[in-house]
């Protein structure tokens, strides 16, 4: 009897990161272990909040995801985990790096997959038209840098000006059906871009 609220307090204790955000093997080993051994408990647990557990070990992370809404009559539940509306920009340098993150991989390269600035501002400039200030293209490069690192896509490399890492989190969001489409995206987005532009010039 005793045992049980040391279980509760050691879920609640992997539960809780969570909830903040992404799980990272790298940055918690401890933790990491911890919900290795302890998964399916957590996904029971969370379960009863409507949400899911993804865990990918071999990728070394993890983070919670809402269920989709199964219409049986219960009443909704609050939706715990906020989505967020990207705007095309960052989607775009989203995809961008995600196809990076591909060729990394069937290159046999290195899994970590680490950009310069320069490299993230080449990637974006290709879909940009001739025209695009080569000052406020970096500008605007570095506000959808900001916003990445912020969902946790990427993040600075410490020691290393201007160097960031691509996380390997950005697979479970875009996937190979999204990537296997990712041609049309493109040059649907170009276009977006290139009114966009238009529009600010008038």
């Amino acid at each position: 009897m005793e045992s049980q609220p040391l279980e509760s307090s050691t879920l609640s204790s992997l539960v809780i990161p969570l909830l903040k955000g992404v799980v990272y093997q790298d940055s918690d080993p401890q933790l990491w272990n911890a919900l290795l051994s302890l998964q399916s408990r957590v996904r029971d647990y969370v379960a009863v909040l409507g949400l899911g557990l993804v865990l990918d070990e071999a990728e070394g992370y993890a983070f919670l995801r809402s269920n989709p809404t199964v219409d049986n009559g219960e009443p909704k539940l609050p939706r715990l985990i906020v989505r967020r509306q990207l705007s095309f920009p960052v989607s775009l340098l989203l995809a961008l790096l995600r196809k990076k993150m591909a060729e990394c991989d069937a290159g046999g390269a290195d899994t970590r997959l680490v950009l310069s600035r320069e490299e993230i501002v080449d990637l974006i400039r290709v879909f940009l038209p001739e025209n695009t200030n080569e000052a406020r293209l970096i500008d605007q490069v570095d506000a959808h840098i900001s916003k990445a690192i912020e969902l946790g896509f990427i993040r600075p490399l410490k020691g290393q000006d201007n160097a960031f890492e691509v996380r390997r989190i950005l697979k479970a969001f875009v996937d190979a059906q999204w990537l296997s489409e990712f041609a049309q995206r493109l040059t649907d987005y170009r276009e977006l871009l290139t009114v966009n532009e238009s529009e600010n010039n008038d």
